[in-house]
């Protein structure tokens, strides 16, 4: 029986094909996100708030559990995060004594903050939530809603210095998939009748919007370890139903 004799197709320049094309998508998604005359971020109306859920540093089973509903645009969120906030979690998160937790609350008012909240939880996709974080608060000046009218450019800047790959980052801020979290942070702090930000849940105790100084978040701190339980034992915060109001220092 004669063989048949079958060539291999060469399927090297489909291939090459098919990688021009990816390469060209994300030079084009990057341009669209960044090009001049862009413009921040809007929230989709249509899209509802899913499960409350803020972004954690340190042991979740930590004694004492700490919330801040937070706006990344918020002069006194700024100040807390570049002034106490260092202290904090080198003294009480590193040491295993507290849990953070930071819960978007984007305020209306500030024209690119959801911009901002969505870049970082793009950024929590690749486990950088807090690198983004902490840049967005450090140069917060740079972005603001009178710094810039196109804040993705300088977020896309932050997202490249932090390593992220830049072509999941563009198609998450085009697509906005965290809509829902961030608006479900934010209802949460509306359930919970915060005014103002920043604003600090330290165990049972709610503390007055307004930045904190490191000795005061300490002291905070010191009267909810008095009554804390045991660490196998602790709830987290979100399953806390009463929350004490702090007085006005």
């Amino acid at each position: 029986m004669a063989k048949v004799s079958v060539q291999k197709k060469d399927n090297k320049p489909f291939i090459g094909l098919l990688v021009l094309v990816a390469v060209l998508g994300v030079a084009v998604l990057g341009y669209t996100l960044t090009r001049p005359g862009a413009r921040a971020l809007t929230v989709d109306p249509a899209v509802p708030a899913g499960t409350a859920e803020g972004y954690l540093i340190g042991n979740a089973n930590a004694p004492v559990q700490v919330i801040e509903f937070g706006d990344f645009e918020c002069p006194g969120c700024g100040s807390f995060a570049n002034v106490t906030e260092p202290d904090i979690r080198a003294r009480l998160v590193n040491t295993g004594t507290v849990a953070f937790r930071y819960f978007d609350f984007p305020l209306s008012q500030h024209k690119n903050s959801w911009t901002a909240h969505t870049a970082a939880s793009c950024a929590a996709d690749q486990g950088k939530f807090w690198e983004m974080h902490d840049r967005l608060y450090a140069e917060q000046d740079k972005w603001n809603m009178e710094a810039t009218s196109n804040p993705v450019s300088v977020f896309r800047r932050y997202a490249t210095d932090l390593g992220l790959d830049l072509a999941k980052w563009d198609a998450c801020l085009a697509t906005q998939p965290h809509t829902a979290r961030i608006k479900a942070n934010a209802a949460e702090g509306t359930r919970r009748k915060i005014g103002g930000t920043p604003t600090f849940i330290i165990g049972d105790q709610m503390v007055p919007s307004g930045p904190l100084a490191y000795d005061a978040f300490k002291r905070y701190v010191d009267e909810a370890l008095v009554k804390a339980p045991p660490r196998d034992s602790g709830a987290p915060p979100a399953a806390r139903p009463s929350v004490k109001k702090a007085a006005t220092q």
